[in-house]
């Protein structure tokens, strides 16, 4: 067993004091520059993690090709959060005490941002996630920056192409009871309220349902001529779709991003056959978009959707900060992530607000025959 002297056990104590600028120190030494991203890798949407992992792996290999970020290569540090919570709180914490670690992409599902959200403020690094819940953004957490449109803009989006280009009013809302699924279901009604329209019937279900039966009967009853959802895993979508055709509806669906999912497209077949959705990430809306597909389809042999796209532009504005910066000190990165305006990634024109959000728009796409085809692109002020 070891002994320590009196001034050995006060020398220690002074070196605790002064860690945080002895890690500082360490990293900036460093052979490389680390980003720590949350991925599923098991679990439920392990699948939709590998497309996640796939887009920050092209960004990262083109910043390398391209000398790095402030003249060092980057490598990604990755941790599973096992499609739950408490596995995104606990990959977040191992990847927290990781001080080489700069910043840091999360997820794309609200409900694990608002569960690791506590712990990104005490860590006081750049975190760039894809949940569209809109209240993610108002938390007072500063290092919260959002690489796909809120919820607040797929609401419009939704009310105003069912109502004014569909012409259909008794609308249908399905929706995950968790903070992404109730956040998009109020979003959307009042969206839809502000154009004279109320919903004949809102159903929510639990994450991971396997029978569907009373919602589909509740919307086959109260007679809607148009549904809309807001789902959180694909899994879910597709066993939905598939009870909703089966028993006999087949209004119009215009859903959230989910509805577009390879995933769920993959496992819907053609249950989701002639079905509109809102989609941040749409290959055809711009040059931006058409180039990362080409990339992204040499790497994984399927279509991109925005599992990918969004990681692969949270790759690139991680780097473009840091890079403005001219350091990692991570107040001086986060100022300059908020000043980004005009940046045109896979995703859209990314222009910061004080929130952290960085997309003002969202694409409506259709399903024909299993492949997306773009329509239309609507912006709104930021």
């Amino acid at each position: 067993m070891s002994h320590f002297t009196r001034r050995q056990i006060a020398a220690g104590l002074m070196l605790g004091v002064a860690a945080p600028a002895i890690i500082r120190s360490a990293s900036a030494q460093s052979a490389t520059l680390k980003i720590g991203q949350v991925v599923p890798i098991t679990g439920p949407a392990a699948e939709a993690g590998k497309y996640a992992m796939a887009g920050a792996k092209i960004a990262l290999e083109a910043i390398n090709k391209n000398g790095g970020i402030l003249g060092k290569q980057v490598e990604i540090i990755t941790e599973d959060d096992q499609t739950t919570n408490p596995g995104a709180v606990l990959a977040f914490s191992k990847l927290a005490t990781n001080a080489d670690i700069v910043g840091f992409i999360a997820s794309i599902r609200s409900t694990q941002m608002h569960a690791m959200a506590p712990d990104i403020l005490k860590t006081g690094k750049p975190t760039m996630f894809g949940g569209t819940d809109p209240t993610l953004t108002k938390l007072d957490n500063p290092w919260l920056f959002r690489c796909r449109p809120n919820d607040t803009y797929s609401g419009k989006v939704i009310a105003e192409f069912g109502v004014k280009e569909l012409g259909l009013k008794k609308w249908g809302i399905v929706h995950s009871t968790d903070a992404f699924g109730t956040n998009g279901m109020k979003a959307l009604d009042e969206s839809l309220k502000a154009l004279g329209i109320t919903p004949v019937v809102i159903q929510g279900y639990a994450n991971q349902s396997q029978d569907f039966t009373p919602v589909v009967l509740a919307l086959k009853q109260a007679g809607i001529d148009i549904l809309s959802s807001y789902f959180t895993f694909e899994g879910d979508l597709g066993i939905f779709a598939r009870q909703l055709r089966q028993l006999g509806v087949t209004a119009p669906w215009v859903g959230s991003p989910s509805i577009v999912n390879t995933s769920a497209i993959k496992l819907a077949g053609p249950a989701l056959n002639d079905t509109y959705g809102v989609a941040d990430y749409a290959e055809d809306s711009s040059p931006e978009a058409k180039a990362f597909a080409n990339n992204y389809r040499a790497l994984m042999k399927v279509a991109p959707d925005n599992q990918s796209s969004w990681t692969f532009d949270a790759m690139n504005l991680l780097a473009a900060a840091i890079n403005k910066a001219g350091k990692t000190d991570p107040a001086a990165v986060r100022e300059a992530m908020l000043s980004i305006k005009g940046y045109k990634g896979a995703e859209g024109e990314y222009n910061f607000d004080k929130n952290g959000d960085g997309l003002h728009g969202y694409n409506v796409v259709k399903n024909v025959k299993g492949s997306i085809e773009f329509a239309k692109h609507i912006e709104f002020p930021s």
